[in-house]
């Protein structure tokens, strides 16, 4: 996939991101699966890395409570292999973070992470606060979370 095309970040939909998140998130197992509780709640919203026309990167935020506390959730994030370490969740992930500072519901978010992708979430200032656990049909994670600020420029992830 490495055609040149340029990486488009936008709003998505359930509907655009079920076949990735099928494929990378929920491998071998049923579609429906891949369908996830809040998807189409009204303050759900649902990012896509978009390239050449094919969805290749998404990720999810939705309105949930952590510590008793009004939060962001991001779940559902996905990036296809072959194009891993082009920044694409990188993008996804600032962009999703904008738009949660932009809403002014919570300025805390917090995600239970694949063991594996750990060290990109610290690497973008995410906390482990969990020991490992396990989630049926998606194997070991934890629990992280990170309080955003207020970024004095909008365009320096572009």
């Amino acid at each position: 996939m490495q055609d040149g095309s340029p990486i488009i970040i936008r709003r998505g939909t359930t509907a655009e991101i079920i076949d990735l998140r099928h494929e990378i998130l929920r491998t071998g197992l049923p579609r429906e699966l891949a369908y996830f509780d809040g998807d189409d709640e009204p303050t759900t919203i649902h990012m896509v890395a978009e390239r050449a026309g094919k969805i290749v990167g998404c990720a999810t935020m939705l309105q949930r409570r952590w510590e008793q506390r009004p939060a962001w959730q991001l779940r559902g994030m996905a990036v296809k292999p072959a194009l891993r370490g082009m920044g694409i969740g990188s993008k996804l992930l600032n962009d999703i973070e904008r738009l949660a500072i932009a809403r002014k519901f919570s300025k805390q978010f917090w995600a239970n992470a694949r063991t594996p992708a750990v060290k990109f979430y610290q690497d973008h200032g995410w906390t482990v606060v969990s020991e490992e656990f396990m989630i049926e049909h998606a194997g070991p994670h934890v629990k992280i979370q990170k309080r955003l600020a207020p970024r004095m420029n909008t365009d320096e992830h572009r």
